[in-house]
């Protein structure tokens, strides 16, 4: 074989040799990568799996909590107040729902037609508080303002939509400021729509007029 030929054909064969090297070197990269993307993906799937997991216990814990809250309020005879903690207000305890709202009419809390709080709710307040901090501390609350049906007149209001979200942001700036969390707690104002008596009546109208502290145990 001429020297010609044989200087061609190695240096062919060096040009396999470097690309075959180079491919592999490319393979091994590409399949480094996609090892590392897997075990990220896995990684993600795991705390997902986690994160549903600790979300359900809490669950299940909050449903045994209160379920047990009602069975002392039948069979120990004790008032919604008594076993939840909280003493102000018109307390329920709600099982299906897994909910404890603590009622608390606006006579209370505010001056007719008006969303700042009066000083005198401070006792109220302070200890509806004190009982999210020490027994809900990881519950998530809504603060829910509602109104009569009676139109707004002579007012910086637009309608008791308004009013009502007003209000609840009220209670909920004062929880806040006094410690609470303001990543559980929220304000929903909700005016006329969820009435719990007629508003035909003095009385009726009255009981409409209230805000919620709402506990959510699931």
């Amino acid at each position: 074989m001429r020297p010609a030929n044989i200087k061609s054909i190695s240096l062919l064969v060096c040009v396999v040799a470097v690309t075959l090297v180079s491919g592999c070197t490319n393979w091994k990269k590409e399949c480094q990568k996609k090892d590392v993307l897997l075990k990220n993906c896995e990684g993600r799937y795991q705390a997902e799996l986690d994160e549903k997991s600790a979300l359900s216990d809490r669950v299940l814990q909050g449903q045994q909590t209160i379920e047990e809250l009602r069975r002392q309020m039948d069979e120990l005879n004790k008032s919604p107040g008594e076993v939840t903690g909280f003493k102000y207000g018109d307390v329920e305890v709600d099982t299906a729902r897994g909910t404890i709202t603590v009622t608390l009419p606006n006579t209370i809390l505010f001056t007719a037609g008006k969303a700042t709080l009066k000083k005198s709710v401070n006792t109220e307040l302070d200890h509806i508080r004190s009982v999210l901090q020490s027994k809900y501390g990881n519950k998530e609350v809504d603060v829910v303002g509602h109104t009569d049906s009676d139109p707004i007149k002579k007012s910086p209001w637009k309608d008791n939509w308004e009013l009502s979200a007003q209000r609840a942001l009220s209670v909920v700036r004062y929880l806040v400021k006094k410690g609470i969390d303001d990543e559980r707690i929220r304000a929903v104002g909700c005016g006329e729509s969820r009435s719990v008596a007629p508003n035909t009546s003095a009385s009726g109208k009255a009981k409409n007029r209230r805000v919620e502290i709402v506990v959510y145990m699931r």
